[in-house]
């Protein structure tokens, strides 16, 4: 199956989506499946994943009910609070739901050892125990953090968002190269190519901005761990739909059909198990 292995949806509300500054006026309105299901044809599709983004179990409760409306939206990353004492029996009656499967945090937005304490690596633990993933969003300064998350971490899949989200509007490489290559080293580590429009400068970046991260990804991870991803709508910000896969697909034109596969879709369907 070819997938989107990262989007979002939701129905605007100026304090839920807060997080939209003046300057991303143009995601400021609703998107629901009816906007995304014509670019995914388009683009010969077979579905996506839903990605949380609030912070609520309201959010997941929502992402699910879309799911189970459209059923090529093969996948929902959900929230949780991992910290919560009820979280087993939250995992178990979510986990019971075919379209639940993972969890994410916006980890990007927390402090420094908010991901490495105690409470949160357990809960981290238990999304795994329930044969569920987890969506690592951060950015490159939390980079070490990430790694000595990972390191705690038992062998449950784990994917690294919009590939950390380096600084690629200043060309930054050096700090996020060496700590992605020593996440490469483990084998349940997988990498989103997504959200890189956006870390770059919105009105004048070009394909080549991303390939020596996308080629430094396929070196360390190899197609059979990477999975594209739109971070649609937020990737509005920066290009619509067909700007952000035309810049992918130029990066790994020169991979085989079959290394292609993996990142249009087979990672992502292995991963998450959408078959």
């Amino acid at each position: 199956m070819r997938i989107d292995a990262h989007q979002h949806f939701w129905q605007y509300h100026p304090v839920k989506e807060g997080w939209i500054t003046d300057d991303m006026q143009v995601i400021r309105r609703d998107f629901m499946p009816a906007d995304l299901k014509p670019l995914l044809d388009k683009h010969a599709f077979d579905g996506c994943v839903a990605v949380q983004a609030d912070q609520s179990e309201n959010e997941t409760l929502f992402l699910l009910e879309l799911a189970a409306d459209n059923d090529w939206i093969k996948g929902v990353v959900g929230w949780l609070d991992l910290q919560e004492h009820d979280l087993n029996e939250q995992l178990a009656y979510f986990k019971a739901n075919k379209h639940f499967k993972g969890v994410r945090h916006i980890l990007q937005a927390e402090p420094k050892g908010f991901m490495t304490s105690n409470s949160f690596v357990e809960g981290v633990k238990s999304v795994g125990k329930h044969g569920l993933t987890y969506d690592i969003l951060t950015n490159e300064t939390q980079l070490d953090d990430v790694l000595e998350l990972v390191r705690s971490l038992p062998a449950m899949p784990l994917v690294i968002d919009h590939i950390s989200k380096p600084d690629i509007k200043k060309q930054s490489f050096d700090h996020w190269a060496k700590y992605m290559k020593i996440l490469s080293e483990y084998d349940h580590v997988h990498v989103k190519l997504s959200g890189m429009a956006t870390e770059a400068d919105w009105q004048h970046w070009t394909e080549k901005d991303f390939t020596i991260y996308i080629d430094f990804c396929l070196q360390h991870f190899g197609p059979q761990r990477l999975m594209y991803g739109s971070d649609w709508p937020v990737c509005l910000v920066a290009g619509n739909y067909d700007h952000i896969i035309s810049a992918l697909q130029s990066s790994i034109s020169s991979l085989s059909l079959e290394e292609q596969g993996w990142i249009m879709g087979k990672t992502a369907t292995k991963f998450y198990n959408l078959i």
